[in-house]
């Protein structure tokens, strides 16, 4: 896919990307350039918004196009552990739709690396997207009303933690205490854009 620039309201562009791979490594070569112009950068799964206070040229916009993603930092402050209790009302269910037990899907949860590809849906809720789709499962058929706050679940090729009480089709493995939303906290939002993340078998 050729990335695409796009107006976005009356003060943004939305830069479309190829994949979540490709978002991570425009949004982390936007900040290193630090443009001038922009004041706020948002990823999605596969588009970066970006929030002008003055509008970019047609040469920056082209350059735009064509900028190289940048890799990973590997910076350790990036990383996260999330204990859970893999005690989901779901996880029967999934496993039995993977054709795995409930072993196999702790395992795989817990077994492989987790990235924030992009923020959303409540506040301090990250899409971590995983370096495999063994646990691909689809959202629930009916969702449900009120979803604990800490609830871990998966949907499609992403899991995620509930920060907050709140309605959620996600289907849940397990639970965790983890705060992933604090205003007391600075950021108060624990999971960012690019953090990478490990899920650790609690009890």
């Amino acid at each position: 896919m050729t990335r695409r620039l796009l107006p976005y309201g009356e003060d943004g562009l939305l830069l479309e990307c190829a994949d979540l791979t490709e978002t991570a490594g425009v949004l982390r070569a936007l900040e290193i350039l630090a443009l001038p112009e922009v004041s706020e950068l948002v990823p999605g799964a596969r588009t970066v918004f970006l929030r002008l206070v003055r509008p970019l040229t047609p040469q920056r916009q082209r350059a735009l196009l064509g900028l190289a993603a940048a890799p990973p930092t590997g910076d350790d402050t990036d990383r996260v552990e999330i204990e859970v209790r893999y005690d989901g009302e779901d996880l029967g269910e999934v496993a039995d739709r993977l054709g795995l037990t409930a072993e196999d899907v702790i395992a795989a949860h817990t077994g492989q690396r987790w990235t924030v590809g992009f923020c959303g849906f409540a506040p301090g809720f990250g899409y971590l997207r995983g370096e495999d789709d063994r646990l691909r499962v689809p959202r629930r058929v009916r969702p449900r009303t009120a979803v604990p706050a800490g609830s871990v679940g998966l949907a499609d090729v992403w899991s995620g933690v509930y920060p907050r009480r709140g309605p959620g089709g996600w289907q849940l493995i397990g639970t965790t205490d983890r705060r992933l939303w604090d205003l007391d906290r600075v950021p108060p939002a624990l999971l960012r854009p690019g953090t990478t993340v490990r899920f650790v078998r609690d009890g």
